[in-house]
């Protein structure tokens, strides 16, 4: 990634030969040779084929729902299944394609969960069917060692307790706002991209690529965003139940989530794009505090302001972030 800056900045200055642009950018890495691009494209075949394959499965079972009988369709489900855990011990698991048969085999095995409640009608709520098929898939998400298998598994748990609080409304119903929802979002998915860093940083080999945990940390940020906007816009509203003390929780709590993430990537882990992450998020809930003030009289000057405040702090978060860029080439 140095090499890649130092490379685009030569180029920013004019300090590369006029018609050798092509082959700086080359031998700096920016431009992938032939074989990145196969590895490229072999994996891309490979998650999409897993994907339509996981897919397809559910699609043929709804078409044809009328004419399968009932163990027809477990039949075929379970089948496949056990295909895929076959294929998987097979190509073993230390093997990319035998990963992703055991990420197949976690596709099918949500769509025999949805056909069990979709053929005996359970009375189940909805939020149960996610949190049965993380549970049940844990022990292959763990054997897998694979990234997207964390992110899917994370990805489930975080879509059963939406449908958990949209059918409840909160623990036990004794939590009925959907601020209490953000809350729980942003304790598990802190706490997960916590535990994610700690492994990686104690140098567990599967969880080095930094572009799964990036999207953790992408998605804990918009949580806590959004729960700073929240206190902001609608601290009077049903979402805080105008209770003052939520708000400066709220806001307290993203001030030191901020300083976290600063603390955190800039001085240990040394992450550019999470960086990049904390200061969009700083620009947007800044200057939506600011026009939360600005703008309460709808004054025509406040929108000029604004515009003005977004415009210097957007800049300023650039400079900041080349800046760092730079120490971190160096």
């Amino acid at each position: 990634m140095g090499k890649q800056i130092a490379i685009m900045e030569w180029l920013a200055q004019g300090r590369i030969a006029a018609g050798r642009e092509h082959e700086a950018l080359k031998l700096g890495g920016v431009y992938p040779d032939t074989m990145q691009w196969r590895r490229f494209i072999d994996q891309l075949l490979l998650w999409l084929g897993v994907i339509a394959l996981g897919a397809s499965l559910i699609f043929f079972l709804a078409y044809n729902w009328q004419a399968l009988g009932r163990y027809a369709k477990f039949g075929l489900v379970e089948v496949a299944i056990v295909l895929s855990l076959l294929s998987s011990w097979r190509l073993g698991l230390g093997t990319l394609a035998g990963k992703a048969c055991l990420l197949l085999a976690t596709l099918f095995l949500g769509a025999l969960l949805a056909l069990v409640g979709q053929t005996y009608q359970t009375g189940a709520d909805t939020y149960e069917l996610f949190l049965v098929w993380a549970l049940a898939a844990t022990a292959w998400v763990f054997l897998a060692q694979l990234g997207a298998m964390y992110l899917l598994w994370l990805g489930l748990i975080n879509l059963a307790i939406v449908l958990y609080f949209q059918t409840f409304g909160g623990l036990f119903g004794f939590l009925f706002n959907w601020n209490a929802q953000l809350w729980v979002l942003l304790g598990w998915n802190t706490l997960a991209l916590i535990v994610w860093e700690f492994a990686a940083w104690r140098g567990v080999q599967h969880l080095q690529a930094r572009w799964t945990v990036r999207v953790l940390a992408t998605y804990s940020g918009v949580v806590i965003s959004t729960l700073a906007l929240d206190a902001i816009f609608n601290g009077s509203s049903a979402g805080l139940s105008g209770n003052s003390s939520s708000r400066i929780t709220s806001v307290l709590c993203y001030g030191v989530w901020l300083l976290a993430v600063m603390w955190a990537y800039r001085r240990h882990l040394k992450d550019l794009y999470m960086l990049a992450g904390a200061i969009l998020s700083l620009i947007v809930v800044g200057n939506a505090m600011l026009a939360k003030q600005l703008l309460h009289h709808s004054d025509a000057g406040g929108f000029l302001l604004i515009g003005l405040t977004i415009i210097a702090s957007s800049a300023a978060g650039g400079i900041w972030l080349k800046k760092i860029a730079k120490e971190m080439q160096s």
